[in-house]
């Protein structure tokens, strides 16, 4: 048995039981879905062809090209159907723990801007939802934002805390007046230096304001902008290894607190790097259709988790010196994850298929 089609019936058939077993119609998406993400790993491309020589689904290459097509353009293949069965496999062991959330947008496919929601997990950004727009550059809106954000909700463990975390396209007062109405939840958004305040009666800006590096400086009590959101607390963090301080704004009460989530947040891979040039091309998609995109991001999502479920496992199961150094590990989750899938195939090993996230992995450094 060729090496696609094994990774395929590995797929699929873990698809199968996370989907409760269907039939009919939604078997065939299944199993087209299971042939995308076996085709996108082992081509490391999303482009049709290239997934088609790798699926894995049998069948002559432009027979499987074009069921690929089909699939994507489908209109009954639809985020709730073909995403959130697995996804609640993501989250399932996560409730209780304080979950930090991102936005990030960015360009995909021809012409078309992609917004995304991600959860923080082991310097990776695993994906909860997205957007996609016809639209090359620039930023979404406020209510666009919002409306991602009402789709990810109902969707979070409900014993958790949740902090998002979003750079300067996120700082919009629409924004932060819906984030800060909503129980267990905290943010962290950059704001621009420029940005006015009204402190201590007076208006100034924050760049105005003199502080000297290794310092964070709260100013509490703040009101936001000449909307005069408020009051909030915006902090003037500046890590001496920055050229420049981080300016943010926050419902934080501490604004050290405050400093460290961003921080981290810095240092995140985000999933577009990781879908770029690491890893499945994602940027390259001739697609110009933003629902044909959207769904396309299906796969290519499920694909991205699973890399990540397998490099835990390389280091649950002490396989990282078979697969690089023995004296320290360079590669990411997501990079160990394609490595220890290779080693399953070459090795005629079992081949693991799942999209948990094991606790002891949850945290940011």
């Amino acid at each position: 048995m060729s090496n696609s089609r094994r990774r395929y019936r590995a797929i699929v058939t873990k698809l199968v039981q996370l989907h409760g077993y269907p039939s009919g119609r939604i078997m065939q998406r299944v199993q087209v879905l299971a042939g995308f993400i076996s085709g996108i790993v082992g081509s490391q491309s999303t482009h049709c062809r290239a997934v088609a020589k790798h699926a894995g689904l049998g069948a002559k290459v432009d027979s499987r090209e074009k069921r690929l097509s089909r699939w994507y353009q489908n209109e009954q293949v639809t985020y709730e159907l073909d995403y959130l069965p697995y996804l609640q496999e993501v989250l399932a062991g996560l409730a209780g723990l304080t979950l930090p959330l991102a936005m990030d947008g960015s360009e995909i496919g021809r012409g078309c801007m992609v917004l995304m929601i991600s959860l923080l997990y082991n310097n990776r950004a695993i994906p909860l939802a997205w957007t996609v727009f016809q639209r090359p550059k620039g930023h979404a809106s406020a209510e666009e934002h919002i409306h991602l954000l009402e789709v990810v909700r109902p969707l979070l463990p409900a014993a958790s805390e949740i902090i998002f975390l979003g750079d300067g396209e996120f700082d919009s007062v629409a924004l932060q007046t819906y984030l800060h109405a909503l129980p267990q939840w905290s943010y962290v958004c950059r704001t621009a230096k420029n940005t006015q305040i009204m402190l201590d009666g007076a208006w100034t800006t924050l760049d105005a304001l003199a502080f000297a590096p290794d310092t964070c400086l709260t100013l509490e009590e703040v009101l936001f902008t000449a909307q005069a959101y408020g009051p909030v607390q915006v902090v003037l963090h500046w890590n001496a290894q920055y050229a420049e301080p981080l300016y943010l704004v926050t419902n934080f009460e501490l604004g050290e607190e405050a400093g460290y989530w961003y921080q981290q947040r810095m240092r995140i891979e985000t999933f577009f790097s990781d879908q770029k040039s690491r890893g499945f091309q994602l940027h390259k998609s001739h697609i110009s259709d933003p629902m044909r995109l959207a769904r396309l991001l299906i796969a290519a999502c499920l694909a991205y988790v699973w890399m990540i479920y397998l490099g835990t496992q390389a280091h649950l199961h002490r396989l990282v010196p078979l697969l690089h150094r023995a004296d320290r590990c360079d590669l990411s989750l997501f990079q160990l994850g394609l490595d220890l899938l290779h080693y399953y195939l070459e090795e005629d090993l079992e081949i693991l298929v799942d999209f948990s996230l094991p606790e002891s992995f949850f945290r940011v450094q």
